[in-house]
């Protein structure tokens, strides 16, 4: 199975992803999926039919998030037809400047909305630091590099690690809650 998604990690060209779940480093974002993508590293899915009150947990948190992710996404599609209709671009890096430039748009025209029944004033709050979104990745790119990149993708067992980590770690913050599965 070919993803164009993953060949900035592939490549060596993404940027550097440090992440703690349940005390484990990982180094791989990660995307919420439903279940007909593969078990690599990088996709998680929900457990169709869970079996005890963790992994209800987790499938119930997991579903809910990956809906509100699709539900901004159809936000975006409902207002800009440049997102819902099919792209005639194929260089990725203008679909990628189209889609932050509708995300921007889209909450520009939230916050003058919001700002008619607003109970604060926004002016309060400071600013935060600019933020540097240049990157570094200091990883020499070459054959074995890249094949090494792609099998860690794929790699199965890491697929598991995180999910089992994603588990302890939601049932650590949430298990103790009420009505929570």
């Amino acid at each position: 199975m070919y993803s164009p998604v993953f060949d900035d990690i592939i490549n060596g060209n993404a940027p550097q992803v440090n992440l703690y779940v349940n005390g484990t480093e990982y180094h791989l974002g990660y995307y919420l999926t439903d279940g007909i993508y593969p078990k690599w590293a990088t996709f998680v899915q929900s457990i169709r039919l869970p079996q005890g009150e963790k992994k209800s947990l987790f499938a119930k948190n997991q579903e809910v998030v990956r809906k509100d992710v699709e539900r901004a996404f159809k936000v975006l599609q409902v207002r800009f037809a440049i997102v819902k209709n099919p792209s005639k671009l194929w260089d990725k890096d203008k679909i990628a400047n189209i889609m932050r430039a509708c995300i921007i748009l889209h909450n520009m025209i939230v916050e003058d909305e919001r700002s008619s029944f607003t109970q604060f004033d926004v002016l309060e709050f400071q600013e935060g630091e600019d933020v540097d979104d240049t990157f570094s990745v200091d990883m020499p790119t070459n054959l074995g590099n890249t094949i090494d990149r792609r099998a860690t993708v794929r790699n199965r067992q890491a697929h598991a690690q995180l999910k089992n980590d994603l588990i302890e770690n939601i049932w650590t913050k949430f298990g103790h809650l009420p009505n929570n599965i």
